[in-house]
């Protein structure tokens, strides 16, 4: 288990009685998503293991989501995929200023809006927990996270600890329900790379990996929308594919891509950013595949050196544990993350925030005490 940020609140609680609880979700990709979309993703199973445990669930998306519970839409369609790569602030204030003029028909709200989650905040009835999913690393960072009416909720440690200057809540790692993985005790010797073709993903590394191990790389990965991307595509990527066995297979559908951790010999994470948490390292594992990695930002909170897979600080150190991958267990391996990132784990974890937050809600205005059953002081 991960080291708790030095801000960490503590605190038991006792199970919630049945919530209404709002999660209020980007308007990016739908939820889930119909490839690949880790915050929508997360947003789904959180829903479905709620709602399992008798919560009464409304989740705010785009209308083309086919998320359980009821669905309030936001966008007709997701953004990304109706075209629109531009920013969507619009679009985020407008899911934003929906929430707030329903907000009063639930007891919690659950906003994952990112740099709005404070914004919201400070304008809802009811309690909000915010969960950030990306990087914490920018200019506005403090100014947003100080003094929020927001509970805060960080997807990882090493997330946490980039503003340690904030009140974190809890740190609760992502999960999902990973029991239909596919699983080869066997598998064949591609290695593969699931993630955007970006320079902070190191896609040019395990290119470098598969060329300097003689081994053929399968890169899953969406393909470039905005010129910037683009430009990296056509003019970094393609050059690069052609000096090494490299097949590119577009983006592919999350059975799809699953079959092809299975089938891979191991799935290269060579990231130079502080990656807040790293799904494809729990996919990969939840199907039995090692997973090859920098030591960068959460990835060394959920792979375990030498028993998951192996982390190096470059392509030569990565290519130089390629040849002991076959000695790892990929049953242990799969057997462990199962347990470790579940999503009831996940839900576990944010069934205990949402009761602190209630709690404290009910501190500062009578009345809301009901919210809460058996609950101990944080």
């Amino acid at each position: 288990m991960a080291s708790r940020p030095a801000r960490y609140r503590r605190g038991m609680a006792a199970p919630l009685r049945p919530l209404r609880i709002a999660q209020v979700a980007p308007p990016f990709e739908a939820v889930p998503p119909d490839a690949y979309g880790g915050t929508e993703r997360i947003i789904a199973a959180l829903v479905d293991e709620l709602l399992r445990r008798g919560h009464h669930v409304t989740t705010f998306a785009s209308g083309d989501s086919r998320v359980r519970g009821r669905l309030v839409p936001t966008v007709p369609r997701a953004l990304w995929a109706a075209g629109a790569f531009e920013e969507g602030t619009g679009e985020l204030l407008a899911t934003a200023e929906l929430t707030l003029r329903m907000a009063s028909e639930f007891d919690l709200l659950h906003g994952h809006l990112e740099w709005f989650n404070p914004l919201l905040a400070r304008g809802a009835p009811v309690p909000l927990v915010a969960t950030f999913h990306g990087r914490l690393d920018r200019p506005w960072a403090p100014t947003l996270l100080a003094e929020t009416p927001a509970t805060l909720v960080a997807i990882s440690a090493s997330q946490a600890a980039q503003r340690p200057e904030a009140t974190w809540a809890a740190v609760v790692h992502n999960g999902l329900d990973l029991r239909g993985a596919p699983f080869r005790a066997s598998p064949g010797r591609e290695l593969c790379f699931v993630g955007r073709i970006a320079p902070e993903k190191g896609v040019l590394d395990a290119i470098d990996v598969a060329r300097r191990t003689g081994l053929p790389l399968r890169v899953a990965a969406k393909a470039p929308r905005s010129p910037v991307e683009r430009d990296y595509f056509e003019h970094v990527f393609e050059p690069a594919c052609r000096r090494a066995d490299v097949a590119y297979l577009g983006e592919l559908e999350p059975r799809e891509r699953d079959r092809l951790f299975a089938e891979s010999l191991a799935t290269l994470m060579p990231g130079r950013w502080p990656e807040p948490f790293g799904l494809v390292a729990i996919e990969s594992m939840a199907c039995g595949t090692p997973v090859l990695a920098r030591p960068s930002g959460a990835l060394p909170e959920i792979i375990r050196h030498g028993r998951d897979g192996f982390l190096a600080k470059g392509p030569a150190g990565l290519a130089d544990h390629v040849a002991e991958v076959a000695a790892l267990d990929r049953r242990a391996i799969r057997r462990d993350v199962l347990e470790r990132f579940s999503a009831a784990r996940m839900a576990d974890g944010y069934e205990a925030v949402y009761a602190r937050a209630l709690e404290h809600h009910a501190r500062r205005g009578p009345g809301r005490a009901a919210a809460v059953r058996g609950t101990r002081p944080g």
